[in-house]
C-alpha cells in the first residue's frame, strides 16, 4: 500500500464523518445510527439520500450542497476515496453528508426498513459478463436489499456510460412491472438532463472525453 493511501486512511480515521464499522456491527446489525441517523447524528428531520459506490464522493457532496433539505450518505469500501469527499465536506462545513466504509452487500446492516428515500448509483461496475450478473447493483439480489431500505415512494436512479448494465436494468424493471419515472440511454444530447444530472462524478468526465453515450434510468420498486 503506498505511502499516500496509508496517509489518508490515518487521517480519516479521526473524520467525524465517515464510519468504519467493525465486524460485529454488520453481522449484528448493531450500528448505532441504524434507524436513528436523523435523530441522532445528522439531527435533522430531513430525508436521507443514499450514493452507493459513492467513489470519491462527488455526487454526494454536490448534492448535499445544493440541496441542504436533505441529508446525504455516500458509500464505498475503498477507504482512499472516500477521503477526498470526506475531507472536502469538513473543510466547507458541509453538515449534511456522512460516509460509510463497507461493501454494499453489507447495506442493510446501517439502515433500518423505510428509513431511506432516493438510492443513487453513479457509474457502478456493470459486471458484463453474464455469470456475473447477480454482481450488478441492479441485480434482483440488490433490488431486494434497497427494498427493504426505501420506503414506499422511494426512487432509485441510475447512471451509466455501459449499454449492457441500461438494457439489464430497463429489462429487469419492465419484466417486474416496476414504475419508470425516467429513462434515456443518451442523458446530454435529449436536453434531459438538469440541475442535478448534470453533476458529474471523476468518472463520468472521463466517459465524455471518450465520446461514450450516458444513459440515465429513474425508477420505484
Amino acid at each position: 500500500m503506498g505511502k499516500n493511501k496509508l496517509q489518508r486512511f490515518a487521517e480519516m480515521a479521526a473524520f467525524d464523518n465517515v464510519f468504519q464499522p467493525r465486524f460485529d456491527e454488520i453481522y449484528e446489525k448493531s450500528f448505532r445510527f441504524r434507524g436513528k441517523w436523523n435523530s441522532e447524528y445528522f439531527r435533522k428531520l430531513n430525508p436521507i439520500v443514499l450514493e452507493l459506490g459513492c467513489g470519491k464522493g462527488e455526487y454526494t457532496v454536490n448534492l448535499a450542497k445544493r440541496f441542504p433539505e436533505k441529508n446525504y450518505i455516500g458509500v464505498d469500501i475503498k477507504g482512499a476515496r472516500i477521503w477526498k469527499g470526506a475531507k472536502y465536506a469538513l473543510e466547507n462545513k458541509i453538515q449534511n453528508v456522512a460516509f460509510i466504509r463497507t461493501k454494499i452487500e453489507f447495506i442493510n446492516s446501517f439502515f433500518a426498513n423505510d428509513e431511506i428515500s432516493e438510492i443513487w448509483l453513479t457509474f457502478p461496475d456493470p459486471q458484463e459478463k453474464k455469470k456475473r450478473a447477480e454482481k450488478r447493483l441492479t441485480s434482483p439480489r440488490f433490488l431486494n436489499y434497497y427494498r427493504q431500505l426505501l420506503h414506499d415512494n422511494g426512487v432509485i436512479h441510475l447512471k451509466t456510460d455501459n449499454t449492457v448494465l441500461f438494457q439489464y436494468t430497463l429489462a429487469l424493471i419492465r419484466e417486474n412491472n416496476l414504475e419508470i419515472i425516467a429513462a434515456t440511454d443518451n442523458l446530454y444530447n435529449t436536453g434531459f438532463a438538469d440541475n442535478i444530472l448534470s453533476i458529474k462524478t471523476f468518472y463520468e468526465e472521463q466517459f465524455l472525453k471518450q465520446g461514450k453515450n450516458i444513459a440515465y434510468i429513474c425508477f420505484k420498486l
